[in-house]
């Protein structure tokens, strides 16, 4: 903690960076629709190594339908600090198989009470994390 203590920031090691992904089931995912950003609240479970999420047909499948790369964002904080977490990678829809029975049994439900029966795999190409400590901004010099 004293490498934090003196920059007020710490990067998370991969191991802790996963570990709020499996703690937490709430983020924002955003997606690029018609060239535009886009970012979606969105709830996740993970699963082998990956993220999963149901939708809806809409614009974020639309969005992901033309461009694979994503990224999600879940953070949190209390009294003194706070965490972020960020994966990059490419999602596409769980196929009929064994990528969809496996994302079907993952427990997964939708938060909001409509039909979403299209499962969506995120696979992270690069996790990332940090934590840092509030405080008052530094006097100038």
């Amino acid at each position: 903690m004293t490498e934090l203590a003196e920059s007020h920031f710490s990067d998370l090691t991969d191991e802790e960076s996963w570990e709020l992904l499996r703690e937490h089931f709430f983020g924002r995912l955003a997606v690029s629709v018609s060239d535009q950003p886009e970012i979606f609240p969105f709830n996740y479970i993970v699963q082998n190594g990956t993220l999963v999420f149901r939708t809806a047909q809409g614009t974020k499948l639309a969005g992901l339908t033309v461009n694979e790369h994503v990224a999600v964002e879940i953070d949190g904080y209390h009294v003194t600090g706070g965490w972020s977490v960020v994966v990059k990678g490419r999602a596409h829809a769980a196929e009929w198989g064994e990528d969809f029975e496996l994302a079907r049994t993952s427990g997964l439900k939708p938060w909001v009470g409509t039909r979403k029966q299209v499962f969506v795999r995120i696979t992270p190409d690069e996790v990332t994390g940090r934590r840092f400590l509030f405080g008052p901004e530094p006097d100038d010099i």
